[in-house]
């Protein structure tokens, strides 16, 4: 049997490095149900770096939660499931917090509820509700002006830990992102963009059983359909002449 502190520690990790890529968050997802037996443990380290990391790790995560649901689903595993529509309020409160630091997560909160009501996951009465909440959350803090944007060093992690990257907020007290979070989160929503329209152009697997279903449904083609099949060529090859 697993160590449950090592299972633990080792899911917090590929939780703090999920990226843009799928394959990323498929890896934790399997992960997750391997250890399905310690199902409250995981959805808690869910719960706490969803809450305590950085804007671009919580929108990764977000993210996370609608392959594991997922997953889940295929592995009738319910269990987080229910946790996840459980604490759906808790997630998209640490996703897009209230204070307007999250604003640029406002979308992935929306992008991942849709795709959880879609799975039949949430409700539309309970995606509603939420959406109202969003609505507040996708603007700047109240008060805040383009002089209380201008970036202010914030030394506080600094004073403890000389090795910490400066950070910088704005007057009315919210963490603003360093260059290296913004240029992150610009990569990972070009690359999150890009697979979305792979997605869009992308031929369904069953497009040859359509196109059979429809010649079964024209029935046979008799000798009459091919000579007026043959009249119609003809009468747009005379129209082409003249």
């Amino acid at each position: 049997m697993a160590d449950p502190f090592e299972v633990r520690m080792r899911f917090t990790s590929q939780l703090q490095h999920l990226n843009a890529s799928t394959t990323s968050a498929q890896k934790a997802a399997h992960y997750a149900l391997k250890y399905r037996d310690m199902d409250e443990d995981l959805h808690s380290c869910i719960l706490e770096q969803i809450e305590k990391n950085s804007m671009n790790n919580r929108a990764n995560i977000m993210y996370f939660i609608e392959h594991l649901c997922e997953l889940a689903q295929k592995e009738n595993h319910v269990e987080f499931v229910r946790m996840v529509q459980r604490d759906i309020l808790r997630l998209v409160d640490a996703v897009a917090p209230v204070d307007g630091s999250g604003a640029a997560n406002v979308k992935v909160a929306r992008r991942v509820l849709q795709g959880l009501q879609a799975k039949g996951i949430l409700i539309a009465q309970t995606i509603e509700e939420i959406e109202i909440i969003l609505q507040t959350r996708d603007i700047l803090p109240k008060g805040s002006d383009s002089s209380a944007l201008a970036p202010t060093l914030d030394t506080s992690a600094t004073a403890h830990d000389p090795l910490a990257t400066p950070r910088s907020a704005n007057a009315n007290g919210v963490t603003r992102p360093d260059k290296r979070e913004i240029e992150q989160r610009i990569e990972e929503d070009r690359e999150r963009h890009k697979r979305l329209r792979e997605n869009i152009w992308a031929v369904p697997a069953d497009s040859a059983a359509e196109f059979q279903k429809i010649l079964a449904d024209e029935g046979e083609v008799t000798e009459e359909d091919l000579i007026a099949s043959a009249d119609e060529a003809a009468e747009r090859n005379m129209r082409c002449y003249f």
